[in-house]
């Protein structure tokens, strides 16, 4: 992985890597959309290049000498076009595109210590683009604009370069002349220049000798502007602190009339935003935090919940004994303080763990965007809900589940441009990735304006798998249920891009794994929707604790959705399965003991006669009635992992301590539902 046997990389450049690239991607989205109306944003092709060149360093600090040349290149590749030697043209975007994935890949593969990928594919395609350099022609700027060829000679040659592509394109050079305290320059001429960049593109920035005093520093700032040299010297006159700032237009020739229509145009639909201003000092408030020691730190709040459920045990207790129910009154008091103490200890590192979804939103407009290319579908791919938050490990995981159905949605469901015109659509196929959060949980739906999923395919198909039997005919949410089985499918042909049924129910484990649902809702000829809901957090969760015989279970909070006392004779036996009415609904009831065969305790009340305790699982028309022998009621929890011998055990999530160094297995809702709707497949079979 590294050019020495003991060195070893530390993990924050990798991180840092990371977090450059997800930035890079989003820069090169912006640079595509640029593309397609005619005008890339110097600064989008300016924060590539300098992206890459941050890379190009770290991985060389790393001892990473295949990814810093590769780096290196990619990074040669940006300057030419930066400078305007290569022509930024679609087939180089695609280019960049490919070299992205490809850095991506050759940093992950360097961070886990596995074989770098060769990127000996991606350097004959940069090479390839560099055979086809522009010719650049060197008009004097003396002929172009009123500068001396003293003032001009001290232009790089990016500054040069932007001067005449702005001329070109027939837009105001103007020259901003300005003195400032030498105690305060650095953030003035910071502030002046986003001042000016709200009216156009600021080309140099350069210290002048002449109109400043001794306390004084006086610069001139090069200014491409599609206002007049007069409305820019108003603009910044209408601010106090640049009233005194010169303004002059070095234009030798008139602005064309194509840029005077343009700014025209600007003007009657008002003034664009300018961009955002960072912080100078919003590095100094930021750290990044290892998530692991943050699973850590959580750890430990958990524990401190079972201590202080302890405490309340003992203060309980002492009521009870002579003498000492004042000091059980104080310890009441000291529980309610720890109790208020932790919960908003709890809750702040909570906060820390969460990040905006829209972390992934650029990676996943990548997969369609190439997926979208494979199948040779034109694909408008818009997003919503960019902040809202979850947890970082939660979004990391729910990531590959959303690639698939990205993946599935431009493949399966989008229709080809024939089709689409046939069908009276566009020929571009629409596909929305949406989050919003809802209480404890975070909502995420992607919906395409495709062909739909016909629910009679699906179910001829079941039925010829032998999953269904031939008079059998379950409702639509059922039917659409068997396309979370494993290698379930209707078509009779396979892509490269999607295969055939691998995938949905790779997506249906992995959301389970999050505790999570999933939903699918579809219209013929319309589209198709899926929703996704998970917890916003699983580090640490609230528990409902109960009795099943002799073993006690706890069951996340966020999946239980009410408990009922429920009257044996309401219990009814239909098709082998026993269900209760819940206002006016049927739900089918799982008795736990018998799913896990556990011996009944003799001579041991079980509530009371005749009464069935049943916790409401699940959501929506995803619910199970789970059937217990007690409730004793709510703690918080941290879930651990079981070890190999529990995993086959269906309905078994992990594992928590309950307080006494007492440890009891957490149920997981959404498999007890599946293995419900499993026994009453086989039962409605026999």
């Amino acid at each position: 992985m590294s050019e020495g046997p003991d060195r070893r990389p530390s993990p924050e450049i990798f991180t840092e890597a990371a977090e450059i690239l997800e930035a890079l991607s989003a820069h090169l989205l912006d640079a595509e959309r640029g593309l397609s109306v005619g005008r890339t944003d110097p600064d989008t092709v300016n924060a590539l290049f300098r992206g890459v060149h941050t890379i190009k360093g770290l991985m060389g600090m790393a001892g990473l000498a295949a990814v810093s040349t590769f780096s290196h290149r990619l990074e040669a590749l940006l300057d030419r076009i930066r400078l305007g030697k290569q022509t930024f043209s679609p087939d180089v975007l695609d280019v960049l595109f490919a070299s992205f994935d490809r850095l991506g890949d050759m940093i992950a593969a360097a961070s886990e210590g596995t074989a770098v990928p060769d990127p000996s594919s991606i350097l004959s395609r940069i090479e390839g683009l560099a055979s086809e350099q522009k010719a650049v022609t060197a008009v004097p700027l003396a002929d172009l604009i009123e500068m001396s060829p003293a003032q001009t000679s001290v232009l790089t040659e990016y500054e040069e370069h932007r001067l005449r592509e702005n001329l070109r394109e027939g837009r105001t050079i103007a020259r901003a002349a300005a003195v400032f305290p030498l105690a305060t320059f650095d953030t003035d001429l910071v502030a002046l220049t986003e001042a000016l960049k709200a009216s156009g593109e600021v080309i140099s920035t350069l210290p002048s000798p002449a109109g400043a005093a001794a306390d004084q520093i006086s610069f001139h700032l090069l200014v491409a502007t599609g206002d007049s040299a007069e409305e820019l010297r108003a603009r910044l006159a209408s601010d106090p602190r640049w009233s005194s700032v010169a303004v002059e237009r070095l234009n030798k020739t008139p602005v064309s009339p194509a840029r005077q229509a343009e700014r025209e145009t600007a003007e009657a639909e008002g003034p664009a935003p300018g961009p955002a201003v960072p912080r100078a000092d919003a590095a100094a408030h930021t750290v990044r935090v290892d998530i692991k020691r943050l699973d850590r730190l959580m750890s430990l709040v958990g524990e401190l919940f079972l201590l202080k459920t302890d405490l309340a045990r003992t203060a309980v207790e002492m009521r009870s004994v002579a003498g000492a129910r004042g000091f059980s009154a104080d310890l009441q008091k000291t529980w309610r303080v720890l109790e208020r103490k932790l919960n908003e200890l709890q809750d702040r590192i909570v906060e820390v763990r969460l990040v905006p979804i829209g972390q992934i939103y650029t990676r996943l407009a990548q997969v369609a965007r190439k997926v979208s290319r494979e199948a040779g579908k034109t694909v408008s791919f818009q997003t919503f809900g960019e902040e809202t938050e979850l947890d970082k490990l939660m979004i990391e995981a729910i990531s590959d589940p959303l690639i698939h159905l990205i993946r599935n949605a431009v493949d399966h469901g989008l229709e080809t441009a024939e089709e689409r015109r046939a069908a009276g659509k566009p020929e571009a196929g629409s596909l929305f990735l949406g989050a919003f959060p809802l209480g404890n949980h975070v909502v995420l739906t992607i919906e395409d304006d495709g062909r739909g999923i016909d629910p009679e395919r699906v179910l001829a198909t079941a039925r010829k798998r032998g999953l269904i039997g031939p008079d059998e005919r379950p409702d639509e949410k059922e039917i659409l249920d068997f396309l979370f089985l494993p290698g379930f499918s209707t078509r009779e042909t396979v892509t490269e891009i999607s295969g055939r049924g691998v995938g949905m129910d790779v997506v249906k484990r992995n959301v389970a794994a999050l505790s999570g649902t999933i939903d699918v809702e579809t219209e013929v000829g319309s589209g198709t929707i899926f929703t996704i809901t998970i917890p916003l957090t699983l580090a640490i969760l609230r528990g409902l604790v109960v009795d099943v015989g002799a073993e006690t279970y706890a069951i996340p909070l966020h999946a239980v959705s009410e408990t009922l006392m429920v009257d044996s004779p309401d219990v009814q036996t239909i098709e082998g399965q026993e269900v209760i009415l819940l206002r006016e609904e049927p739900l089918s009831l799982l008795r736990l003991d018998r799913l896990f065969r556990l011996p009944r305790v003799e001579g041991e009340e079980s509530g009371r006669e005749g009464v069935l305790y049943v916790v409401v699982v699940g959501a929506a028309e995803h619910r199970l009635g789970l059937v217990v022998d007690r409730l004793r009621g709510q703690q918080e929890m941290v879930v651990k992992p079981i070890g190999d011998a529990l995993k086959v055990v269906p309905g078994i999530a992990g594992a928590t301590e309950i307080g006494g160094g007492r440890v009891v297995l957490v149920l997981d809702a959404e498999a007890l539902i599946g293995e419900a709707r499993r026994k009453k497949s086989e039962s409605v079979s026999r």
